[in-house]
């Protein structure tokens, strides 16, 4: 097939990229909640943590905590107020929540870059080692022991690589000597697999971007890359519509089968008339389907 002709099969049809535009639309329609408590991991504004009480019948007691990685294709204008309706959606589903900010985008002028290398993977790495620590005192109604870790496209590879840094590369400066505390990720329409990503030309481009440009990705990748990363030995769940034209199918069943050939199995929920957006808006069904992804691993 000639190249052009591939390029309009691979582009969304016009119905498709109307659907995706009101999915976008109605996602992020929803004014941002306040937090309940913000802590600060570090000096820079953007290494905090926003907490959302759990509420509801038995909010008083110990409650399962959700850590969330908002996504954005790791740039600096998509922060972490877009990602708050989706945690108050949570918190009153009775999860305690943590909303994790971190540094996106490049310094100076050309701020739309994707991602901060390393400062993007220095501020996951550094916010979910003092979670623990910070929640205890932010939402002492939360159980740490009882933590489950989500994120959305950009964020859902950083969840994805966060729950496997006890099998980076030896020498990687986020290593760690065994697996996170966790009960599980699920990660939603997750950049999971930055090879065939880029391939995708996803978000104009942003995986590349993320990783530094053309002279870095090839040493920078098993340090960033979650589909090099296994098995983790973590219960992980992939929840993906189907009709996503922002990260499509492909990138997550990628990931799903590198686990398989690893020897392990990893969840992948797929749902039918579903883009990227409604995985994280409250108003849409597919959001209550997470919520129940989620309580799976958390309860």
């Amino acid at each position: 097939m000639p190249d052009d002709a591939a390029a309009r099969e691979a582009a969304p049809s016009v119905d498709t990229a109307a659907r995706d535009a009101a999915e976008r639309e109605s996602a992020f329609a929803h004014p941002p909640v306040a937090p309940d408590a913000t802590a600060a991991y570090g000096d820079h504004p953007d290494q905090v943590i926003d907490f959302h009480a759990p509420q509801g019948p038995g909010a008083s007691g110990p409650a399962p905590l959700v850590a969330v990685l908002h996504g954005g294709a790791w740039r600096a204008p998509y922060d972490r107020r877009h990602i708050t309706p989706f945690a108050a959606f949570l918190a009153r589903r009775g999860f305690a929540v943590a909303v994790v900010e971190y540094r996106r985008g490049a310094e100076g002028p050309d701020g739309s870059a994707a991602g901060r290398w390393p400062d993007t993977l220095d501020d996951v790495a550094a916010a979910l080692d003092a979670l623990p620590g910070l929640v205890r005192e932010a939402l002492p109604q939360a159980d740490p022991r009882r933590t489950v870790l989500t994120g959305h496209s950009a964020g859902g590879h950083l969840a994805l690589w966060a729950a496997a840094r006890h099998v980076l590369p030896a020498g990687s400066p986020w290593r760690t000597d065994g697996p996170a505390p966790l009960r599980g990720v699920v990660a939603l329409a997750p950049i999971a697999d930055l090879t065939v990503a880029d391939e995708l030309g996803i978000c104009s481009g942003a995986t590349r971007q993320f990783l530094g440009g053309d002279e870095h990705v090839a040493e920078r990748l098993p340090h960033a890359d979650p589909a090099l990363l296994l098995p983790t030995g973590i219960a992980t769940t992939l929840v993906q519509g189907r009709t996503d034209v922002v990260v499509p199918q492909a990138v997550a069943e990628s990931y799903a089968d590198a686990a398989a050939r690893a020897g392990e199995v990893v969840g992948l929920t797929l749902l039918e008339g579903v883009g990227h957006f409604p995985l994280v808006d409250p108003s849409a069904d597919a959001c209550a389907v997470v919520a129940e992804e989620i309580a799976q691993l958390a309860w």
